[in-house]
């Protein structure tokens, strides 16, 4: 089974999820935002899959610091040209596994799709 983690290396979450796959001795290749960047037409497959709104990072200082007339009226196009520019707007983690996508981390989730 092919599972990766999408993230940068120095989130709490990230950690958590990092850990709960390594305790459950869950191989995984790991894709990190800030060496690799993040690929338009992957984020387009994930909005597609869970929605741009469960992708996009309202909460963090990335998406706070950004200029108003970008975070108003965002839509599915704007939201991933965003996202691809600045890959800390993605919602951590982001977990790809033969099943789907599960975008956050959520240890019954995680359970769930991959034990």
């Amino acid at each position: 089974m092919s599972i990766t983690l999408y993230g940068i290396p120095n989130c709490d979450t990230m950690k958590k999820a990092r850990a709960w796959l390594d305790d459950h001795a869950v191989g995984y290749a790991f894709h990190d935002y800030k060496k690799a960047g993040a690929d338009p037409a992957r984020l387009t497959l994930w909005a597609d899959h869970v929605g741009w709104e469960t992708l996009v990072n309202r909460r963090g200082t990335t998406f706070r610091k950004l200029p108003d007339d970008a975070r108003e009226g965002l839509d599915q196009d704007r939201a991933v040209a965003l996202m691809a520019q600045h890959p800390s707007l993605i919602k951590r983690p982001v977990l790809e596994y033969p099943g789907g996508i599960l975008v956050g981390f959520d240890a019954e989730r995680y359970a769930a799709a991959l034990l």
